[in-house]
Parts: structure tokens; sequence; C-alpha cells
């Protein structure tokens, strides 16, 4: 029986080892697959009564407009998270949830011109959601009442999910809307912030 050359078994050893090195690489670079949430609610069919308001614009604190959704932990650290991302960036989310929610717009009359500064939009799992935001109400000019400054600080607990935090801010995004409807009205007629 003839012994097997030193060489030729390390270089069979090194070939399967790297077999299995690659292998290995390869499985830490598989990456999960993308899931995209958004902000606008389930359609229910129900027909709220028109605000006749346009979002005309809305801004967002620089650390959460993006893509991938953000949530804080502790008391200064902030995760961004890789899997999990809005179907836009997030100040076009709210955007076109207000917006939704808000209803179409009467066509016989103009609409009250809306400018949401959101001034904080935090998610901590298995505590809260919240939303802190201030907006005016205000015309084109012409006889249209003097603008309107009003403020909100939503709050809905909420889940650990990923999924329970989005639905949380839903609703926190209804009860912003409710307000900036409220107040839409109550400029027509002179009124105050609701």
């Amino acid at each position: 029986m003839s012994a097997e050359h030193p060489l030729r078994r390390w270089s069979r050893r090194s070939g399967f080892g790297a077999l299995i090195a690659l292998a290995l690489i390869f499985s830490g670079c598989r990456s999960e697959a993308i899931r995209y949430h958004t902000l606008l609610p389930p359609f229910s069919g129900k027909t709220e009564p028109d605000a006749n308001a346009v979002i005309q614009a809305l801004s967002v604190p620089a650390q959460v407009d993006r893509a991938q959704i953000v949530l804080r932990e502790g008391d200064s650290s902030l995760r961004i998270l890789e899997a999990d991302w809005w179907g836009a960036t997030l100040a076009e989310e709210m955007k076109n949830a207000l917006t939704d929610q808000l209803g179409q717009r009467n066509g016989n009359t103009p609409p009250a011109l809306v400018r949401v500064e959101v001034r904080r939009f935090d998610a901590v799992p298995g505590r809260y959601a919240l939303i802190d935001t201030l907006w005016r109400v205000g015309g084109n000019g012409g006889d249209t009442p003097a603008p309107l400054t009003c403020t909100a600080l939503l709050q809905t607990d909420a889940g650990v999910s990923v999924d329970a935090l989005v639905a949380a801010q839903q609703r926190n995004i209804a009860q912003l809307a409710a307000r900036i409807a409220a107040s839409a009205r109550n400029w027509r007629s002179g009124g105050g912030c609701p």
C-alpha cells in the first residue's frame, strides 16, 4: 500500500477547509428581506366629514426622515432598522396619511392650507409611540382669517413589535388629522385651536 504524499493530503484538507470557510462567509452575508410599512390605515369604507384642508408642507426631524424605521432606545440611543422600512420617506408617509384622513377637497370653497412641523417622532418598543407637532392653518390671503397656529402631543401605548409600533403611530396620525380638521373648521369661523 503506497503512502499518500504529504503535500497532496494538505491540499485536500485545505480545499475542504476553504469550502467550509466560504460557506460560513456566504451564510453570514445573507440579509433579511426588507419589510415595508405604511402610516396609511387599512381602508375602512367609512367616509368622514370633509375638512376642506390641504397639507401644503410637512417636515420631520432629520434623525427620522429616512426610509428605514428608527426606534428610540434608552435615554440617548437610536436604532435604525435595516429590515423594516417605510413605504416612502417618513415625511411623505405622514403627508399621505394625513391627506387621506382629511378627506377630499370641497371644490366650491378654497381649502385651508396647512403647514405641519413634526418636532418629535418617537417609537419605543414595548412602551409608546409619540408625535409632537405644531401646525399652522391659513389661506391664500384676501378675505381669509388670520392664520391659526396649534400644537399637539400625541402618545399611544405600543407593543414590542415593529407592526405594533406602526399601528400605534397610525392611531396618533388619526388623532392628529382629527385635530387639524377641527382647527381648519375653527379657523374659518374665527375660532381657536381644538
